[in-house]
């Protein structure tokens, strides 16, 4: 007990229009709280148009042996919005555990220690109390079936997208660890009602320990502030946006729980990408120079086949044993790397949409290669995919962590576009290709993703611009005027030398 004694526990009420209620809210609170724990009781009034605020003060005058605080709102910030100034306040003064209390008396104080010890015990880091656990119960106190039904609907719903296994994502009586809500970016929520599932979504997307525990049912003379409909939409958007975020289809700043952390490449193979593409077009033993190596992924599976692989990054590659050499430089200074005439091959995977002046970085490696003409791989993100065009019919224009629309892109190509830039920097294109999404990436590689690969293979069979997800060119650069020159002024020398021996020779015989 002596360890529980030191726990700091913040009993957070929101409280809006809540004068019948609050004052026997507040009565229910078990004593053997304030014996047991080093607690506060933080009330809000959300700009209440009763006599909620007063009435809380009042019950603050006559019991002044309770560490209560009151505070008021001078505007009203909605139900999510009043969360977060209590999570705040809980991170704020260094709390333990903090516990959500409705002053409208729909969830039990009598529960409040059943709420907090399983965090306090280590056993979890949120703990929800849950009107579903025990049947019939939801119903039995007086839930109307339309809510129950949609209640049932949005969790199974929830459940099947987040991976969860919930029985009930909207109840209002949690309590959270503090040290948790210091990792989620709860202050980018909604400060509407579905705040409650969004920072679900983000301790899910955490995985942080989640605890329910059963709770009785009780709808009084309450009066409801939820708009059912509003808030099921609100719910469904949400849940959909934090799946489409993982696939990083749409970026959703209040999911991104790392927003620091780089974005992960891994090598994609075993099926049509453009690594898999990119490794197969290279014959064995070549020597090749990978520009934008990152970790150096496909340095090794080429080196597999036998090529000398050198790898060219801004930062060391982890992986340096995966390449026979590595060449530190900045691709946006592409003057500074030494000739480049020894390679077969070079390749260009995702880099050209990074670049400050890709058209630049062409011209300097076309000139570097002088009149050797290696085959050039490039592949970047298609802009004209189909995703793209339908978030442009919305009106959406989504950056995220990875994707067509990274975050690190500086430039954006079409089909047209990329080979037009090709053609402009004096490339010859040999081959032009469209490479389906990576489902396996985002889905796991399962034969469900590998089938997704297929349907969308044939996509790009109907319309290459428009399902491709990513373009594929193989190209040689010609060489510069001033080689070409060189090139002329030398072979002249040569023929002129030949032509004198050959004059000669006939002076000789005659």
């Amino acid at each position: 007990m002596s360890e529980i004694l030191k726990k700091r526990l913040l009993i957070f009420i929101v409280a809006y229009n809540a004068e019948r209620h609050i004052q026997h809210v507040l009565d229910r609170i078990p004593p053997s709280i304030y014996q047991d724990y080093e607690y506060e009781i933080l009330l809000i009034d959300d700009s209440s148009t009763d006599h909620t605020f007063d009435f809380a003060k009042r019950y603050q005058s006559i019991h002044r042996d309770i560490r209560l605080k009151v505070l008021f709102n001078p505007e009203n910030l909605g139900y999510g919005g009043n969360q977060k100034l209590g999570y705040h306040y809980a991170i704020q003064h260094h709390f333990d555990v903090v516990v959500l209390l409705h002053g409208d008396g729909q969830y039990a104080p009598e529960l409040l220690e059943a709420m907090v010890s399983p965090i306090f015990d280590g056993e979890a880091d949120i703990v929800l109390g849950s009107r579903m656990l025990n049947k019939g119960g939801a119903r039995k106190g007086g839930m109307p079936l339309y809510k129950f039904i949609g209640n049932k609907m949005l969790t199974t719903f929830q459940n099947m997208l987040l991976k969860t296994s919930l029985s009930e994502f909207h109840s209002g009586y949690r309590a959270f660890s503090v040290k948790a809500l210091r990792g989620l970016p709860f202050e980018r929520n909604s400060n509407d009602f579905h705040f409650d599932t969004q920072i679900l979504i983000q301790a899910a997307f955490k995985s942080l320990r989640i605890l329910e525990i059963p709770i009785p049912t009780y709808y009084g003379d309450e009066i409801c502030h939820v708009q059912g409909v509003k808030y099921a939409w609100n719910v469904f958007k949400s849940t959909l946006l934090a799946k489409a975020h993982t696939y990083s289809i749409f970026y959703q700043r209040e999911y991104d729980l790392n927003p620091n952390e780089p974005a992960h490449y891994s090598l994609k193979s075993g099926y049509a990408s453009s690594h898999s593409l990119a490794i197969e077009r290279i014959a064995p033993h070549s020597t090749v120079l990978d520009l934008g190596c990152h970790q150096g992924y496909v340095a090794n599976e080429l080196r597999k086949k036998g090529c000398h692989v050198v790898g060219v990054d801004t930062l060391p590659a982890t992986h340096s044993d995966y390449l026979n050499e590595f060449w530190l430089a900045d691709l946006n200074h592409p003057d500074r790397l030494p000739s480049l005439e020894q390679f077969d091959h070079i390749l260009m995977l995702d880099i050209l949409q990074h670049l400050d002046n890709p058209e630049q970085f062409l011209d300097s490696i076309r000139k570097k290669t002088k009149r050797t003409s290696p085959v050039v791989i490039i592949t970047t993100a298609n802009v004209a995919f189909f995703i793209i065009r339908i978030q442009l019919l919305l009106a959406q224009f989504n950056y995220s962590k990875q994707g067509i629309l990274d975050m690190t892109h500086k430039r954006l190509f079409t089909f047209h576009s990329l080979k037009k830039l090709c053609l402009g920097s004096g490339y010859k294109i040999l081959s032009v290709k469209g490479i389906p999404a990576p489902f396996p990436k985002a889905l796991g590689n399962n034969r469900f993703a590998r089938f997704l690969v297929k349907v969308n293979e044939a996509l790009i069979r109907v319309s290459k611009t428009l399902f491709s997800f990513q373009i594929y060119i193989e190209a040689r650069p010609t060489p510069v005027v001033s080689e070409l020159l060189a090139y002329a002024i030398h072979e002249s020398v040569e023929r002129k030398v030949i032509s004198q021996e050959t004059a000669t020779e006939q002076t000789g015989e005659q």
